[in-house]
C-alpha cells in the first residue's frame, strides 16, 4: 500500500507580517493559522503521518496549535527554508513514506481536493507535482524609481502553491545534494537536480498569509452564516404591567414566569443559542434553580451573546415577532429595539421588532397570554 506523509513547514519568523506573534500562530476563526493546515492533513484519509518543522522558540505555541491532533513530534528548522525542509525530510527517513507533501503553514485554507490532485499525479508516475493558479493580470517590470520598464508575457506563467508533492526518497536526496540556498521552493530544488515536476490545478482560495491584511481577507473563508429560531409563551396573571425586551409596559395584567417572564428576550436568547448549537435557555437557566427567581431576562440575552462571541461569532440580525392582542407594541417599538441593541451590544439597525395578533383565535386571541418567535442570523467560524 502506498503511503504519503505531510511535512508542514513553520520555522520562519514572517517579518513582513508586522506582528509580534509569528503569522502561523496568529488567530484565524478562533484557532491558530497553522492548526487549520494541520487539521486538513491529519484528517485526510491518504495522509499517514504529519511531520512539522518549527522554530525553537515556538515549541509551546506549536503544542497549543496541534492539541488533540495526531501529529509527530516536531523538529527544529534551520536558517533557510531549504534547510528546514531537509531537516523535516530527515525526520521522516525512518518511516520512509512513498510520497511526501510539503506545505507552508501559512496556507490555512488547504482543501482535500487539492491534496487529492497532487497525490493522484504522484500515483500516476510523476516525480513531483505542484498546484498552480493561472495569472490573469498583466505583468510589468519596474525600474528602481518605480517606472514601468516593460511588459512580461503571461502565457504559460502560473502562481505556484503548496502542498508540493514528491517521491520521498527522491526529494530527500535532492535536498541533501543541492547547495543552492537561493531556491524558493521544493519544485525548484527538484528541477535543479534534474527531475521533472508537473502542474495540477490549484485553488484560488489557497492563499498564503504574508501580511496582516492577508489574514483579515482570509477570515471570510472560515466563516459561515447560521440561522437560529426561538419560541416562547407566557400566560397572563394578576399585575400592573409586562416587561418585553427589557422595557416595562403598563397594563392591567402581568406575565407569569420563574424570571421576569420577558417572553421577547426568552425567544431571542433561544434563537441565538440555537444558531450556535448551544442548547436553550432552560438548559443554562433551569426554572428549578432559585438563583434565577424573578431575574431580569437581560441576563439571559447577555449570556447568549457571550457564548456567541466565545465562538468568535457575531450577531448579524435579530428578527422578533410578538404575538398578542394586548398590549399594543407600536408606542414602545423603538424603545424595545434600543434596549435589545444595548444588551446585545450591536447597532440598533440589527434588531427588528414586529407585532401581530391572531385575530381573536387561540390563547393569545382570548387574551390569555403572549407568544413570541425570534430568528437570529449569525456569522461564526465554519464547523469542521
Amino acid at each position: 500500500m502506498t503511503t504519503c506523509a505531510a511535512l508542514v513547514v513553520a520555522a520562519g519568523r514572517g517579518t513582513r507580517f508586522g506582528a509580534s506573534t509569528p503569522k502561523q500562530y496568529a488567530d484565524l476563526a478562533g484557532m491558530p493559522v497553522m492548526r487549520h493546515a494541520l487539521m486538513a492533513f491529519s484528517e485526510h484519509p491518504e495522509i499517514s503521518h504529519v511531520q512539522s518543522v518549527i522554530h525553537p522558540d515556538d515549541h509551546q505555541q506549536f503544542a497549543d496549535a496541534g492539541a488533540g491532533l495526531t501529529l509527530a513530534a516536531p523538529v527544529f528548522g534551520g536558517e533557510t527554508r531549504q534547510q528546514s525542509v531537509r531537516l523535516g525530510l530527515e525526520a521522516l527517513a525512518d518511516i520512509k513514506p512513498d510520497f511526501v507533501l510539503v506545505h507552508d503553514s501559512a496556507r490555512p485554507n488547504i482543501k482535500p481536493e487539492t491534496i487529492d490532485r497532487v497525490i493522484a499525479a504522484l500515483s500516476g508516475g510523476a516525480p513531483g507535482a505542484i498546484p498552480v493558479i493561472p495569472i490573469s493580470d498583466s505583468l510589468k517590470s519596474i525600474g528602481n524609481e518605480s517606472q514601468i520598464m516593460g511588459s512580461i508575457p503571461r502565457d504559460n506563467t502560473v502562481r505556484a502553491q503548496t502542498p508540493q508533492g514528491f517521491r520521498f526518497q527522491t526529494l530527500l536526496a535532492a535536498h541533501q545534494r543541492c547547495q543552492d540556498t537561493s531556491l524558493t521552493d521544493d519544485a525548484a530544488v527538484m528541477q535543479h537536480e534534474g527531475f521533472d515536476v508537473i502542474a495540477v490545478p490549484g485553488d484560488p482560495d489557497n492563499i498564503k498569509i504574508t501580511e496582516t491584511a492577508d489574514l483579515l481577507r482570509m477570515a471570510d473563508n472560515f466563516m459561515e452564516t447560521r440561522i437560529g429560531s426561538g419560541f416562547d409563551v407566557h400566560r397572563f396573571g394578576p399585575g400592573n404591567g409586562v416587561t418585553l425586551g427589557g422595557v416595562f409596559i403598563p397594563m392591567d395584567k402581568a406575565l407569569i414566569g420563574h424570571s421576569d417572564a420577558d417572553v421577547l428576550l426568552h425567544a431571542s436568547t433561544d434563537a441565538i443559542l440555537g444558531a450556535i448549537g448551544d442548547g436553550d435557555i432552560g438548559v443554562h437557566f433551569p426554572p428549578t434553580d432559585p438563583t434565577f427567581k424573578d431575574a431580569g431576562s437581560s441576563l439571559f440575552l447577555s449570556f447568549a451573546m457571550e457564548r456567541l462571541r466565545a465562538q468568535m461569532g457575531a450577531l448579524i440580525h435579530l428578527d422578533v415577532t410578538v404575538i398578542c392582542e394586548h398590549p399594543k407594541l407600536s408606542p414602545f417599538r423603538d424603545q424595545i429595539r434600543n434596549s435589545i441593541a444595548l444588551v446585545a451590544d450591536v447597532p440598533v439597525s440589527r434588531v427588528s421588532i414586529k407585532a401581530t395578533t391572531t385575530e381573536g383565535l387561540g390563547f393569545t386571541g382570548r387574551g390569555e397570554g403572549i407568544a413570541c418567535q425570534a430568528v437570529a442570523t449569525v456569522r461564526a467560524p465554519a464547523r469542521r
